[in-house]
């Protein structure tokens, strides 16, 4: 009698202990997060990574009950912001805001202080987008192929703006150069406004741009598109050709955004934000926000988003060396 009252006291402790583990696991996940969440924009207001960052943001707020803020720290070639994250506890409470000039900062800035690898966690791939080559109405091209042609026979005499040095454009151009076997002078500007003047009256001939500032200044043509930089035509474009349909399979190019928060983060966390993240990718609101953007939402889990940050990285690496690209 008395073994069997020992047992089934044991019984009911062990059931006890179960019930309070399982009710502790699920309150620690459920405290998740315990603050405000910030990304971190490596961006300039107003500018598709900024954007898209504040959709999600948003939506966050708004479907999963978090509060959450953008804080923009442009500089440094992304540089800024992902030491501003680094300065924060690993918590998942700081996110950065991650693009190609991010992955691309590795190669360009010589005294660059972190690794991707060793010091960010990736959270998730939220979207892709295609740059489209435009080019004043006066330079005689209207293939890729022609622009080719035209730059050929003048080495170094046409220019191609962008918003920056590191930039997007600017990459994207100098990926052109080299694939293309062509020569042009790369024109940065501080503000991708300028750059855009510039194309428009004609002191520069040609840019990669992403599709939201250009769209209707293609349809009323004060830009010629040549070519979108993805694998098939986009809805805001559908008249213009990819660049595998103008013969350059090899110049397909991403722009995409992501976040990643400081290593160290809890695998648990990491879940959350991601699981979070990519609920908020299928709302259909997000989607429509996303596609004025002419960025198509992506998600996906963090291993196959820090797969892709990995290639990048050494994508852009290979791109910057071969075009002797030199830190400005």
């Amino acid at each position: 009698m008395y073994r069997q009252n020992i047992g089934q006291i044991g019984r009911q402790l062990g059931l006890i202990i179960a019930l309070t583990t399982s009710a502790f696991s699920a309150h620690a996940q459920a405290v998740f997060p315990t603050g405000t969440i910030r990304f971190v924009a490596p961006n300039t207001g107003g500018t598709p990574p900024d954007i898209i960052s504040r959709i999600i943001a948003k939506e966050l707020s708004e479907s999963e009950q978090w509060r959450t803020i953008v804080e923009n720290r442009p500089g440094g070639i992304t540089t800024i912001a992902a030491n501003d994250v680094l300065t924060h506890p690993a918590d998942g409470h700081n996110l950065l805001s991650m693009s190609v000039p991010a992955v691309a900062a590795p190669a360009l800035v010589p005294a660059i202080s972190y690794d991707f690898e060793s010091d960010f966690e990736p959270v998730i791939k939220a979207t892709v987008s295609y740059n489209v080559l435009v080019v004043n109405p006066s330079v005689p091209a209207a293939s890729v192929a022609e622009l080719v042609a035209l730059l050929k026979s003048q080495p170094d005499k046409l220019t191609f703006s962008s918003g920056g040095f590191g930039t997007p454009a600017h990459l994207i151009g100098e990926q052109f150069k080299l694939q293309t076997g062509t020569r042009a002078q790369h024109v940065p500007y501080a503000q991708f406004p300028q750059a855009i003047g510039d194309l428009l009256n004609g002191t520069n001939a040609f840019m990669f741009v992403t599709m939201l500032p250009v769209v209707d200044l293609i349809k009323t043509g004060k830009l010629r598109a040549l070519a979108v930089t993805g694998p098939k035509r986009v809805a805001a474009l559908p008249d213009v050709p990819t660049i595998v349909e103008a013969g350059f399979p090899s110049l397909v190019v991403e722009d995409w955004v992501g976040f990643a928060v400081r290593r160290g983060t809890a695998k648990d966390t990491v879940a959350q934000l991601n699981e979070a993240i990519n609920r908020a990718l299928q709302k259909p609101a997000v989607r429509e926000a996303f596609a004025k953007l002419g960025a198509e939402p992506v998600g996906g889990s963090p291993e196959a988003f820090g797969e892709l940050v990995k290639s990048q990285v050494q994508h852009w690496k290979t791109v910057v060396a071969d075009a002797g690209i030199k830190a400005q």
